[in-house]
């Protein structure tokens, strides 16, 4: 009997900042230039001030480099200040361009004595701290990129804006006490805000200070009694600190509010799943799942967390109504059908799961794994002509995978389209020449379609390929062994696979009558009749009925013959002698 199948700003100042501050400098005397862009300039010695030549000079240069700065050419930019630098060294612009031009060229540690001068100078001047601690932070320089905005505030007039900088500063650094000190300034500065409150929370929870955050999203909740992202957040919290019916309760609070919030449902379902309430937890995650506002994302997780507990009876059911409101809530997105169809797959409902992954593909066709299932369960389906179909459609669109040659072919071959099969398989076969195991699956169809060619030499050597590889596979050792007692050809090597097939799955009924064929085109009826009244008695396949029928025959039970003969056509899928057998009462091959 024949198998068929198996993911810096940099604080740049656009305006120019004239030099207003005297300075000294070496009148007279040439400036020796920086070697290389990257190398900081040597701060002279304190000389007589400069002439209005050179800070004429000097204010044009400086004027120059802006100009190339804004253009983006930092490497002449710097070059024009280190010039202007070398005229009037005391002014604080110089200084400040120049560093912020090393900064740009990512030299933070050459310009830090700029930036100093230039505060040095101007200490009113904000720009100058918010560049000097952006520098130290470049460097992890963390304690003294937090003196500078100390620096800035105490020094600059109106300038308590930088303490949330400050503050992010301190966070970054996990200098927890620092910030919740500098928040206490901003609230004294700015009064109560509602950021404040949620950043120390998250500060609390750092430092698990559960009962701390809790205290602080109560804060919360009384400012804010109809904000729902704070009832969450707090639920979040009370069940963080195993206090579930706390949790419960905000939330129920929080429904009040806005009944229909998904989220709050979730985290409901969530905590009677805790409780070991399922029935109020399944309603409460389908009032969730029911909601167009919790998002696609979401529900795509939930549904994959629920696939990885399958098979499961317990939730097996909830899964799958979960799945249908996906696609109710999101009929244009192809994942929601994609994740329904896996669902349905592993739960057995494969004729469903086909569906949806077919509905899928048409809103979004790139994804092979679902072109991969679509043609997997086309043939667990044993639907022939839809695997044809839609390998075809799959290899439009990836015509260099195998495995789509491989189902392609295969479905021609149970369509009887042996021509179109056997150019499908050998073309997947020599896209696999670097996989032995795809190249065996290849040259086991590839015996079937070569053998119902006729085709014998190319099929037997398929066959003989498959069996180097792996000398026990069940497909080759059956098809054929039973492909040559068909032919009467080589009957004791046919003898032997079919045998061993035997020996090693003594109740599979396919395998008893392909055994029991042999025999019988050996000769040997009465050892063919023994193995064959076991298959019949595992199996009422037409074909095995038949072969019963005809040993039969031959051992001259001619009226038990035809009785079998008579069940093998109301079976159906008989041989095409079987109308001729039972009218004449005799055998034909």
């Amino acid at each position: 009997m024949i198998l068929q199948f198996r993911n810096i700003v940099l604080a740049t100042c656009c305006f120019v900042l004239v030099a207003t501050s005297a300075a000294n400098a070496q009148s007279g005397k040439k400036r020796g230039k920086a070697k290389q862009q990257q190398t900081a300039v040597t701060e002279a010695p304190v000389q007589a001030q400069p002439t209005e030549q050179e800070k004429q000079i000097s204010e044009s240069l400086f004027l120059d480099g802006v100009k190339h700065f804004m253009l983006e050419d930092f490497e002449k930019a710097l070059q024009l200040f280190q010039k202007a630098y070398t005229l009037t060294p005391d002014n604080a612009a110089i200084n400040y361009k120049v560093a912020e031009t090393y900064l740009v060229l990512k030299n933070p540690r050459a310009a830090i004595p700029f930036a100093q001068t230039a505060i040095s100078k101007e200490p009113k001047n904000a720009y100058y701290y918010l560049l000097l601690a952006q520098l130290h932070t470049e460097q992890k320089q963390y304690t003294e990129a937090a003196q500078a905005y100390n620096n800035l505030m105490q020094n600059v007039p109106g300038s308590d804006q930088y303490l949330f900088q400050l503050a992010d500063l301190y966070l970054s650094q996990a200098k927890y006490a620092d910030a919740l000190k500098t928040y206490d300034r901003i609230e004294k500065q700015f009064g109560p805000m509602e950021q404040l409150s949620m950043n120390r929370q998250q500060i609390y929870l750092r430092q698990k200070n559960v009962p701390k955050a809790i205290e602080e999203g109560e804060k919360l909740l009384a400012k804010n009694p109809t904000e729902i992202r704070y009832f969450l957040a707090q639920a979040e919290l009370y069940n963080a600190s195993q206090q579930p019916d706390k949790a419960i309760s905000t939330l129920q609070q929080a429904l009040r509010i806005e009944p229909n919030n998904p989220y709050a449902h979730l985290m409901l379902s969530d905590l009677h799943r805790q409780k070991g309430d399922r029935a109020q937890s399944e309603k409460e995650i389908k009032l969730a799942f029911a909601s167009p506002e919790l998002d696609i994302d979401t529900k795509v997780r939930i549904l994959v967390d629920l696939i990885r507990q399958l098979p499961n009876t317990e939730i097996e059911d909830v899964s799958l109504e979960l799945a249908d409101l996906t696609i109710q809530n999101h009929p244009e997105e192809a994942k929601a059908y994609a994740v329904a169809g896996d669902l349905q797959t592993i739960v057995g409902k494969r004729l469903k799961a086909r569906d949806n992954y077919l509905k899928a593909v048409k809103l979004d066709d790139s994804h092979f794994k679902i072109w991969q299932q679509i043609v997997l369960l086309d043939a667990e389906l044993n639907e022939s002509a839809a695997l044809v179909e839609h390998s075809e459609q799959a290899l439009e669109l990836f015509p260099n995978q195998a495995v789509f040659w491989f189902y392609n072919g295969t479905g021609h071959l149970i369509e009887k389209n042996y021509d179109k099969a056997v150019k499908a398989l050998e073309h997947g076969k020599r896209l696999s020449a670097s996989e032995p195991e795809l190249v065996a699956q290849f040259n086991m169809q590839l015996g079937d379609g070569y053998n119902f060619l006729k085709d014998y030499k190319r099929s037997d050597e398929s066959y003989e390929a498959v069996l180097t590889h792996d000398p026990d596979n069940e497909h080759v050792l059956n098809n054929y062994s039973y492909f040559l007692s068909v032919r009467n050809q080589n009957l004791n090597k046919a003898k032997e696979m079919a045998s061993h097939l035997v020996q090693k799955y003594p109740n599979n009924p396919t395998y008893l009558d392909t055994y029991a064929w042999v025999l019988y085109k050996s000769g040997d009826y009465n050892n063919a009749l023994k193995y064959l009244e076991q298959a019949v008695a595992l199996s009422d396949d037409a074909t095995i009925v038949e072969h019963y029928g005809d040993v039969l025959f031959k051992l001259g039970r001619k009226d038990e013959a035809l009785t079998q003969w008579q069940r093998a056509k109301v079976k159906g899928e008989a041989s095409a002698f079987i109308d001729k057998k039972i009218k004449d009462k005799k055998l034909y091959e």
